[in-house]
């Protein structure tokens, strides 16, 4: 089977930020007296948007002035962590993304991450020498939270390229089952924080772009 676009999930998947987040979270969350375990991030966190993650901790919805509050204290403490680390795209991911601009393959990125934090990421990744900004996806409050399919079928039609002719690429739960439901031709699970993927036994786990198979884009 072969295939003529490509849709990529951001965090956890090109940019392996992973325990960033959580700890990220679970600074913000200690000051009001709460904890997540991993497996709680992995199944019921990773993937979403922050308006539904804070509904969903809280039990409550919030004004918008008080969820705005709330999201810059927890993107800002993330972007801090970023900056003390070593900020690089995930591994094979530079050669994979030259690769599919070489075959002329269209992709786009599908991330529940905010502008402000999008922003971020062109900035201190580079993301302009292969992603027309225009064209990514994110959270701008209107679109619906992974598992819905919306920000992939979104995506795969700012592409032009039909659901079964594109390949997703995702680490979480919620954007494995999006994805699904958005019936993408093919999903590949990127696994950057070795979770556990067995609920999706027919998706191939990948732990470098390097094993992604080029041939399965090539034309005729």
């Amino acid at each position: 089977m072969s295939y003529t676009g490509v849709v990529f999930d951001f965090n956890g998947t090109l940019f392996w930020d992973t325990p960033l987040h959580n700890e990220a979270w679970n600074i913000f969350l200690k000051k009001r007296g709460l904890h997540l375990s991993d497996h709680d991030f992995f199944t019921t966190i990773h993937g979403k948007n922050n308006k539904d993650i804070f509904t969903q901790l809280f039990h409550r919805d919030f004004s918008a002035p008080e969820l705005k509050k709330l999201i810059d204290e927890k993107e800002d403490l993330y972007r801090q962590l970023c900056l003390k680390t070593e900020i690089k795209l995930a591994p094979g991911v530079i050669d994979f993304l030259n690769f599919l601009q070489t075959n002329k393959t269209p992709f786009t990125i599908a991330t529940a991450s905010d502008k402000e934090n999008l922003d971020f990421y062109f900035q201190h990744l580079g993301l302009s020498k292969w992603f027309d900004y225009d064209k990514v996806v994110y959270n701008n409050g209107k679109i619906k939270s992974k598992p819905d399919p919306e920000i992939y079928q979104i995506a795969m039609s700012v592409i032009g390229i039909a659901p079964e002719k594109t390949v997703v690429f995702e680490d979480a739960v919620n954007g494995l089952l999006a994805a699904q439901h958005a019936q993408a031709g093919c999903i590949i699970a990127v696994n950057s924080n070795n979770d556990d993927y067995s609920l999706f036994p027919n998706y191939q786990a990948i732990h470098s772009f390097d094993e992604v198979d080029r041939h399965q884009f090539l034309h005729d």
